[in-house]
């Protein structure tokens, strides 16, 4: 019982804030050796930018306006909207607004979507974003910027949530992961990304299973296939968040449902192709923290069954039982922050088991409270 729940809890603790600081710490001693860039002999590169859209009539016109203000030689850009069978008007408001392509597609799930368009594309970069997502008018440069090093195969920029009024707490965790993503950048790859504001060279771009999501499948990928998936913090946009922790807990548990897959079959967890640091990155930032919410109840179940073994174990017991009424309470901050981060470690288990008991529908719809 000793054994386990010193594990567990010790894997808890590096997983949540250990591994930031060993993070900080290697970035201090190792400087990682650059590619020699290699920019268009032209200028700028081309570049399509996707947006796969659902039933988005309401933020489409605002999205490809958006687009197309931004500062980038407009030659140059391409502007693909991808309906995935939507029922409303969404095809519609996006010609009006100024889109270059717009695809009315039968209902297939946003990766089959992202797919159509690149295809049809023919622009040197693929550029994604959500059709809630706003960039700023200098953000499409930034993302491509990195690609003058001819080892970077994906580039995911810096996107912002902004909730005016609710309970969630996702903007604060998301400056940690944030913090992580840039560190992890700098020293090797990154180990996830953003539906926001990514990019990817049309060459590179990979097709995945539709239930699989760009987010969490393109970088490992890319490592393994030689190339580096980094972040661009210039690159920046804002998202609308849901506006509730227990929304913030469905849209979770949604995303777990698509990483699951990825986690158990799809290849990342296979060490083969990662340098050693990235291997270590991907343990610790992604199966570590999959595996917390079975690490919480280990460690639970751990410390209840060493209360008679002396003080410390009842001081542990009392500050899990702290955390768990904190978060059943609410109301203020901090208790809203415990809420949090209890009901979104709740739902990496809830994602599983909803993957392992009918499976996951490639097709999304808009998430409450987000447009």
């Amino acid at each position: 019982m000793k054994v386990a729940f010193w594990l567990s809890a010790g894997l808890l603790v590096y997983a949540q804030a250990g591994y930031g600081l060993l993070l900080a710490a290697l970035s201090r001693l190792r400087v990682r050796p650059q590619s020699a860039p290699s920019p268009a002999p032209d200028g700028l590169p081309s570049v399509s930018l996707v947006v796969a859209a659902y039933a988005e009539e309401a933020v489409i016109a605002g999205k490809v306006a958006n687009a197309v203000a931004l500062d980038y030689p407009r030659e140059r850009l391409e502007i693909v909207v991808a309906c995935d069978g939507s029922p409303d008007a969404t095809a519609q408001r996006a010609r009006e607004a100024g889109a270059d392509v717009v695809l009315e597609l039968p209902r297939g799930g946003k990766i089959r979507a992202q797919d159509a368009a690149v295809e049809r594309s023919r622009s040197d970069i693929v550029a994604f974003s959500d059709a809630n997502a706003i960039w700023q008018r200098d953000a499409l440069a930034r993302l491509v910027e990195p690609f003058a090093d001819t080892a970077v195969g994906y580039v995911c920029g810096q996107v912002q949530f902004v909730n005016e009024a609710g309970t969630n707490e996702e903007g604060l965790y998301w400056r940690y992961e944030m913090w992580l993503r840039q560190l992890e950048s700098r020293l090797a790859s990154v180990t996830g990304g953003n539906g926001a504001i990514y990019a990817t060279r049309r060459e590179d771009y990979l097709v995945v299973d539709p239930v699989m999501g760009h987010d969490l499948s393109f970088p490992f990928n890319m490592v393994k296939r030689g190339r580096r998936a980094v972040y661009a913090p210039a690159a920046r946009a804002t998202e609308k968040m849901v506006p509730s922790i227990e929304g913030e807990f469905a849209r979770k548990r949604r995303m777990m449902s698509h990483a699951w897959p990825i986690v158990v079959r799809g290849g990342l967890l296979k060490p083969r192709g990662y340098p050693p640091l990235y291997a270590l990155m991907i343990a610790s930032h992604r199966a570590l923290r999959y595996a917390s919410p079975f690490l919480h109840l280990v460690a639970f179940a751990a410390n209840a069954a060493l209360l008679g073994e002396g003080w410390l174990y009842v001081a542990a017991f009392a500050l899990q039982c702290a955390l768990l009424l904190a978060a059943i309470a609410g109301g203020i901050r901090p208790f809203l922050i415990a809420r949090y981060y209890v009901l979104t470690t709740a739902s990496i288990a809830a994602g599983l088991w909803d993957w392992a008991r009918h499976g996951t529908p490639a097709g999304w719809a808009p998430a409450e409270g987000t447009r």
